[in-house]
């Protein structure tokens, strides 16, 4: 159960060596206004009600996300994974700011489009609240991508359209796998529930991820899926698919994606229409 009904600590992963440059990207948010990647994702969060943010950033790049987060530094703190040791290591790393409170996790790579009036982050932590449990967002994505993402297996909560009940949580799994341990009734074939990049957790993650890195698996690095996985087994923990898109920055044209996306959401959607028709035309005349 979540211990209170505010949710008010989120925490922001950019230490990965894939990662680390990604949220200091600049893009043109929806209203037109140039901004990094930090700072779209410090809204979205600030506007859900978030107080405080730890941001876990490798040694050494502190001031470049300082200087990048611009007036959201001031409520960031600022925490240095020291050595790659996995993503839960890294999340773990933030386990005195968390103390026994929920928080809202994100990964500095995804920018979410929410298509109403809720950003995706207010969509998750209102579920969080009213189920009093920990909520990870997915969205239904087809088995030729289940290599970049988590997945997680279930069957939906009754009278709920966008709620799951997780039962099995699997990392990156091979479509084979996802057929067999992943299948939830009512999605379409070849189609299964992977991680959005936003997470709402009780405690109790922080507890199993120690746990796990006390005695650390044969690869010496500790995964956030295995520690999920666990926290299905012990406790109440449910998946929402959000009214929104995830756009992950780090894949092949990942940040074209989510400038698209972000300016199509926007105030300047007739005028990024118009260039995209003439390019169109230009390039098959």
């Amino acid at each position: 159960m979540l211990r209170l009904v505010k949710i008010h600590k989120a925490i922001i992963t950019a230490a990965g060596a894939n990662q680390r440059s990604l949220p200091l990207q600049t893009l043109v948010d929806r209203d037109g206004v140039t901004k990094s990647a930090l700072a779209i994702l410090a809204e979205e969060v600030t506007s859900a009600g978030i107080e405080e943010i730890a941001v876990i950033v490798s040694p050494g790049t502190e001031d470049s996300y300082a200087a990048s987060a611009g007036p959201h530094a001031r409520r960031m703190r600022f925490i240095v994974q020291p050595k790659a040791l996995g993503y839960g290591h890294a999340v773990h790393c933030a386990a005195d700011f968390t103390g026994r409170d929920p928080f809202l996790l994100m990964v500095g790579d995804h920018l979410h489009i929410s298509r109403t009036g809720k950003s995706c982050a207010q969509q998750l932590i209102a579920s969080a609240q009213a189920e009093k449990c920990s909520v990870s967002a997915v969205q239904a994505t087809h088995e030729r991508k289940l290599q970049h993402y988590g997945c997680v297996g279930g069957h939906r909560v009754p009278g709920r359209e966008r709620l799951y009940e997780v039962e099995a949580v699997l990392e990156k799994p091979t479509p084979t796998e996802a057929e067999q341990k992943l299948v939830v009734p009512g999605l379409r074939a070849g189609r299964y529930l992977c991680f959005f990049g936003l997470h709402v957790f009780t405690p109790a993650i922080m507890a199993i991820l120690a746990r796990h890195l006390a005695a650390p698996p044969a690869t010496g690095t500790s995964d956030l899926t295995g520690a999920a996985a666990e926290l299905a087994r012990c406790e109440r923990y449910l998946a929402h698919e959000l009214q929104g898109t995830r756009h992950d920055i780090g894949q092949r044209y990942g940040l074209l994606d989510a400038q698209l996306a972000l300016a199509l959401a926007g105030n300047d959607r007739d005028e990024v229409l118009t260039h995209i028709v003439e390019l169109l035309a230009k390039i098959q005349a």
